[in-house]
């Protein structure tokens, strides 16, 4: 038995064997399921775990309520991971009462085929247990159409579904406070950009609801509970959904027989030498994308390279940046290019128009093409091309 606050209890579950979260993203530590129990006249579940799930969670619950009832279940999100209990919740507890909004109960009716006569809210909506009242605040698009927020005004909790959210399991501590939280911020910072990073306008606006609001817990359904670093929590979202970014560059390519990356060597060191020392280096086929799309959420600089592959451009290069297109990344990014090529050279221009159409960040430096290896003349243009990043990095620290 949990108990984070006032008789409100954590009840969710860990997730340690799941490789990959959405079937895409890397869970080398696992992830939590998050769920939470509070305890009042009338008691109320927030948000339930994967269905896999479904035997640990309940003796959770039940070891807070025993044969209780449970009179609310309130969804805040309606991803499977987080509703698809729903149904077994219903045959255990067939009294309970669904709590959420218009668009959730569609997909409750989608996803399960469950039609139900719960209780409906909106924007400024309550719901009274007894000594604990709850608001209710619709954030829609963070990062599904249906998402919303639940704030317990008694002990200013608020049950943020997936916003605040990080990769990562519990490893028995559940309060920030309680844990040594160095591993979380990173993978803070690769959930938002992976999971939420196409949706930062709706990010912000979901924050300006909760501006004035004061929050002493948040409860995320992944992560941690936040208390001691609620500051520090909604300020990395904060920066993020803006798209702020810190000076660095990442530098990421593709290569087949080395060619290509002595060009990124070249480049990393002409730049490290102008002055810039955050720069992190990627092998597309090597290291799994979240991690790239991470780190070009932190840092303003990007680099690209890549060699020509079947008359265009290398696979995995190909899906990188068909992946930070989907991202939708605003305000203020620099992108540089380099390529290679045996006897016909393609990459070059295909990175370009991935810039020109999709990625639209501000190109910086003259792009590198090399012809079957590095030579002189295209060792100094690979110089030339980190060099011309990192002053334009510098640029902005006046």
């Amino acid at each position: 038995m949990i108990e984070i606050t006032d008789k409100i209890y954590y009840v969710g579950v860990n997730d340690r064997n799941k490789e990959l979260f959405e079937g895409l993203w890397p869970l080398p530590n696992g992830v939590s399921y998050n769920s939470y129990l509070i305890d009042d006249e009338k008691v109320c579940l927030i948000d339930t775990v994967e269905v896999d799930f479904f035997m640990p969670y309940l003796k959770n619950i039940r070891e807070v309520l025993g044969d209780r009832q449970v009179d609310y279940l309130v969804i805040n999100h309606m991803e499977p991971d987080h509703s698809g209990a729903i149904e077994l919740i219903r045959k255990y507890y067939p009294g309970i009462k669904i709590v959420t909004n218009k668009k959730a109960f569609c997909m409750i009716d989608g996803f399960y085929g469950m039609t139900t006569d719960g209780v409906e809210v909106c924007n400024g909506s309550t719901l009274d247990l007894g000594r604990h009242k709850l608001s209710f605040v619709l954030t829609p698009m963070v990062h599904w159409p249906e998402t919303m927020v639940t704030l317990d005004t008694t002990t200013n909790t608020l049950f943020s579904g997936d916003a605040f959210g990080c990769f990562g399991a519990l490893n028995g501590g559940i309060i920030d406070s309680e844990i040594n939280c160095d591993t979380f911020w990173l993978e803070m910072v690769r959930y938002y950009s992976n999971i939420v990073g196409k949706y930062g306008t709706p990010v912000q606006n979901a924050l300006k609801k909760l501006e004035g609001v004061q929050l002493d817990y948040i409860c995320s359904t992944h992560g941690p509970v936040w208390h001691e670093y609620i500051d520090k929590v909604v300020g990395i979202y904060d920066r993020l959904s803006r798209y702020e970014t810190e000076e660095g560059i990442v530098i990421c390519y593709g290569t087949m027989y080395g060619n290509t990356e002595r060009m990124a060597e070249v480049i990393a060191r002409a730049a490290s030498q102008a002055g810039i020392k955050n720069i992190v280096m990627y092998n597309v086929s090597k290291t799994h994308h979240s991690y790239i799309i991470r780190d070009v959420f932190r840092y303003r600089g990007l680099i690209v390279g890549a060699p020509t592959y079947n008359a265009g451009l290398y696979h995995e290069m190909e899906v990188l940046l068909s992946e930070l297109a989907g991202k939708d990344i605003k305000n203020r990014h620099y992108i540089g290019w380099f390529g290679s090529y045996a006897w016909a050279g393609k990459a070059v221009g295909c990175i370009k128009e991935w810039n020109d159409t999709r990625l639209k960040f501000e190109p910086v430096g003259e792009p590198v093409e090399m012809k079957q290896s590095l030579k002189d003349d295209t060792f100094a243009q690979c110089e030339a091309l980190g060099r011309a990043m990192a002053e334009r990095l510098k640029q902005d620290r006046q």
